[in-house]
């Protein structure tokens, strides 16, 4: 069958970037940036101009022409999108009066498109050098996108505390991303966001696919190379490249190299499996010690024993139980997610098809929610994880990441996943249909990588009455307990994601709420510190108490009252560790952090607890 080209790469060859070894003039050239931009006055790195107040506004910047949005536009607007996105910008939670910063930085972006060694297709890399750079204190703080998110994911985390500090700011999305392809158009995005035909060439991501196949492919979930294999990887080129990098903003200081410019890696979710994965590479000679120190936050990360579970795992278990599970809990134990009057209905009909499946057992509704709870506490599942895991069930994100991540885990292509879903805009009843100029504007700069959002859906061919989305969720978790094909294919890609040990002597921490809802303590940090410290790793672990996973839901008033947020820890740890490799301090013990939740107020230092 004819199939689409595979994606081409912008400017220099980057195919042969080496991810260990010394790093060579030779080396260096191979991933020079291919695109340069200034951003000063009312365009800075931070946020774009925008300012506090501008990426705390609820609507977006306006593009002059929607179906036409000039990179800047996109820029702005992907800056506004992934500020929300992370951080509680809400007056009341305290970003920029108790922690955190916005304040304006200017400088300049260098970006490029690389493709790891045995991969099809690039992942974005990004650089951000302040003007204040401090040239007598070298200093890069590498990181990777949270979820999937695009280049600009990690800025609420990374960019925040080292731009400010005078640090460059590498950015990588790890091979996931907002580089979305209309297949109806034969269209993509540029490397600097606008979009593009497939015959103008230098997309950022074109699918190998059917000739005639219609809808949207998503790098992430189509691009045949099971990036989080790779994380670990993805994170290292994008240090090499800021080293490249800063040899062109500053060729009088160069060259930048591993042994005389620190390199401390920083990322949440997702990004803090990767930062976790890039702890394991060693490096030779002038790169032994390529990596200073990691700061982790709230990881999603696979280990074998100690109780962890692929996220794939619980994540199905709970797409599937969790509706039913969460009527078992008193209401008024529950933040609501955002409007359990509507939900409530939908779970009980959950829970009758499970039963009418046999996954649960009770003659009536509460007997069967008490069975679906059951299972879930006895796989590993805490009544603090199930309360905030509502917010996942009501916005459906467990069937979304399950989607994306079994085509994957199975390296499948476009109209391959094994259960038949795919993407496309919709109509009002769910079908597929083309989508429109404007709508294809806004997919680099809006898109989370993991649809539905940005006008893209998800499309189940086995929906059905009474509980339509039962049957995909079925397929989906006998990927994870099946004995077919398809279940060994996509579990050897899960397989392939698990971590290993962090470099001996590398200083680790690890961060994670108490009350994570989505990538529970129990089933990921848990397990990765008590591998480590059992290895004598100088890994160290803080638990807050009274934090989940999205400090952006915190806008939420039932969510901002009962959670704290997590970045505050973030900058906490990264201030620590600074300060131990500068050799003012040692590094942060163990810690239960003992945060207290700002209730009907506003957030106060005192109620963060924070670790002395």
């Amino acid at each position: 069958m004819s199939r689409l080209p595979c994606a081409l790469l912008l400017g220099m060859a980057l195919a042969g970037c080496s991810t260990s070894g010394t790093r060579s003039d030779a080396a260096a050239a191979m991933i020079e940036p291919q695109r340069v931009s200034e951003h000063r006055g009312s365009d800075d790195l931070l946020t774009a101009g925008l300012g506090l107040d501008g990426v705390r506004a609820m609507t977006p910047p306006a593009f002059a022409d929607a179906a036409r949005p000039t990179p800047a536009e996109l820029r702005r607007r992907a800056i506004w999108n992934n500020w929300r996105g992370i951080a509680d910008l809400s007056p009341s939670g305290g970003y920029g009066q108790v922690y955190g910063s916005t304040a304006a930085v200017p400088g300049r972006e260098f970006s490029a498109l690389a493709t790891l060694p045995g991969a099809s297709q690039p992942h974005r890399m990004m650089v951000q050098v302040p003007d204040g750079f401090d040239l007598a204190k070298r200093c890069v703080v590498v990181t990777a996108s949270s979820g999937s998110r695009g280049i600009y994911g990690s800025i609420a985390v990374a960019g925040a505390w080292g731009l400010p500090n005078g640090c460059a700011v590498a950015y990588t999305d790890k091979g996931a991303g907002s580089d979305y392809f209309d297949l109806d158009t034969q269209s993509g995005s540029r490397e600097d966001g606008t979009t593009g035909q497939l015959d103008g060439g230098g997309l950022a991501f074109v699918p190998d696919a059917p000739l005639g196949a219609t809808g949207v492919a998503v790098k992430h979930a189509h691009s045949k190379d099971n990036p989080e294999a790779d994380w670990g990887r993805h994170v290292k080129q994008a240090a090499e490249f800021a080293l490249a990098a800063l040899d062109r903003a500053f060729p009088d200081a160069a060259p930048f190299r591993f042994d005389n410019t620190r390199v401390i890696a920083v990322g949440v979710s997702n990004g803090g499996a990767a930062v976790l994965r890039a702890a394991e590479l060693e490096g030779t000679g002038a790169d032994a010690g390529w990596l200073d120190a990691v700061v982790a936050g709230e990881p999603n990360v696979l280990v074998e024993g100690h109780g962890g579970r692929p996220a794939y795992d619980y994540g199905t278990e709970a797409a599937l139980l969790m509706p039913c599970a969460l009527l078992h809990l008193p209401a008024e134990s529950l933040p609501q997610p955002p409007l359990r009057a509507q939900a409530e209905p939908l779970w009980a009909a959950r829970c009758a098809s499970l039963k009418a499946a046999g996954l649960v057992e009770g003659d009536n509704l509460a007997a069967q929610a008490a069975s679906a709870y059951q299972q879930l506490r006895g796989s590993g599942w805490t009544d603090a994880a199930l309360t905030a895991g509502a917010l996942s069930v009501g916005f459906d994100l467990w069937r979304a990441v399950a989607v994306t991540y079994a085509s994957a885990y199975g390296r499948y292509g476009v109209g391959e996943h094994p259960c038949g879903f795919a993407f496309a805009a919709q109509n009002p009843d769910f079908s597929a249909r083309a989508a429109t100029a404007a709508e294809r504007s806004l997919w680099w700069s809006d898109g989370s990588g993991i649809p539905p959002g940005a006008g893209v859906g998800i499309i189940d061919s086995q929906l059905a009455p009474p509980d339509f989305t039962l049957p995909g969720l079925q397929c989906l978790r006998q990927l994870q307990t099946g004995d077919s094909a398809a279940a060994v294919r996509v579990r050897q890609g899960i397989a392939a994601t698990a971590a290993g040990l962090p470099r001996q002597g590398l200083p680790v921490v690890v961060i994670h709420g108490t009350d994570d809802g989505l990538i529970p303590q129990a089933f990921s940090s848990a397990p990765y510190v008590a591998k480590a410290q059992a290895a004598g790793r100088y890994v160290r672990y803080w638990q807050v108490r009274n934090a989940q996973h999205f400090d952006g839901f915190l806008a939420l008033p039932a969510y901002g009252a009962r959670y704290v947020p997590l970045l505050p820890y973030m900058y906490a740890a990264l201030d620590r560790v600074q300060a131990y490799l500068d050799g003012n301090g040692s590094l942060p013990t163990d810690a239960v952090i003992d945060a207290r939740p700002r209730g009907a107020g506003a957030v106060e230092a005192a109620q963060l607890a924070m670790p002395r």
